[in-house]
């Protein structure tokens, strides 16, 4: 009987130090990714100040996520907090104490928004910058001046905390830091002209990868929190709602927040995609009716 002890105890003994081992390695493995640091120059964009340009600013602001991960007064947001994925905040991105430093650039901006590089060079993480590496020139310009406009705002950014799941599923591609999948070097402002097309809701429907993967499937939603509904599949394919909505039912689900049923949408889609303009929703309609239909959850 005491041999038959011994010998559990030494399996769970040995089955910890492995445990302990493997934590260590993903912890420096992801630590040293986390902490890689990227030289990408950019060119200081020319950032404007009138009323109009402020206003489109503030619209991108809302309808590209940005106020549901640094707040609507943009001093800062706490988007994920378990002990699983970690506790993972936007800063405070005004210049009140906590917020941006004194020193920090337009070209700073720049480089965050579009290339998802911190000012000291470090990757951002959980930066959707891959669904920004494209913006239209005028689109960064007018969304820096908002940001650049905004009241100071006295609160501590909420400081970086990585839990064990999130680390792993860095290491095993499933989170992917923007820095690492932008092409720095061939990267192109887009050009496209706002209007009910298809391309132009390419331009717009980009800001929706980050949760309905690049091909509109949706399915389970790796960079969020484990207890995050699926995403919904926006493809025509029959595992999805818009196999059988409307044009008048994307709306009323965009605007209200409900389906034609009367059902609420996923709670984590930001409801304030809803205040993006009938052009837009229009346009982001357009080009999802030429996606090839695909089933949920399909990469």
């Amino acid at each position: 009987m005491r041999t038959l002890l011994k010998i559990v105890l030494r399996a769970v003994v040995g089955a910890g130090v492995l445990v302990a081992i493997l934590a260590c390695v993903v912890y420096w493995r992801s630590s040293a990714r986390l902490h890689r640091t990227y030289h990408v120059v950019v060119a200081r964009p020319s950032v404007p100040t009138d009323p109009v340009s402020l206003e489109m600013g503030h619209h991108l602001a809302a309808t590209r996520g940005c106020l549901a991960c640094h707040g609507d007064d943009l001093g800062g947001h706490t988007i994920i907090d378990d002990p699983a994925m970690g506790r993972i905040s936007g800063p405070n991105l005004t210049r009140g104490h906590g917020g941006l430093p004194a020193g920090y650039a337009d070209e700073d901006f720049e480089r965050a928004i579009r290339h998802g590089i911190a000012a000291d060079g470090h990757g951002l993480f959980l930066m959707p910058s891959a669904d920004f590496a494209h913006f239209r020139e005028s689109d960064m310009a007018d969304l820096i001046a908002y940001v650049k406009s905004a009241p100071p705002v006295d609160r501590e950014s909420v400081p970086l905390r990585i839990g064990p799941v999130a680390r792993v599923l860095l290491l095993e591609g499933k989170i992917k830091l923007s820095a690492d999948v932008i092409d720095h070097v061939t990267l192109k402002p887009d050009v496209v002209e706002p209007g009910p097309t298809v391309a132009y809701g390419r331009y717009l429907a980009v800001t929706c990868t980050g949760c309905h993967r690049d091909n509109f499937s949706g399915g389970r939603i790796a960079a969020g929190s484990p207890n995050w509904p699926p995403a919904a599949n926006l493809t025509p394919h029959p595992s999805g709602d818009l196999s059988r909505w409307t044009k008048a039912d994307f709306f009323t689900a965009l605007r209200t927040g409900r389906r034609p049923d009367g059902a609420h949408l996923n709670p984590v889609m930001p409801a304030a995609f809803g205040q993006m303009t009938d052009t837009e929703l229009e346009a982001i309609w357009n080009f999802l009716g030429t996606l090839p239909p695909v089933a949920t959850g399909t990469r």
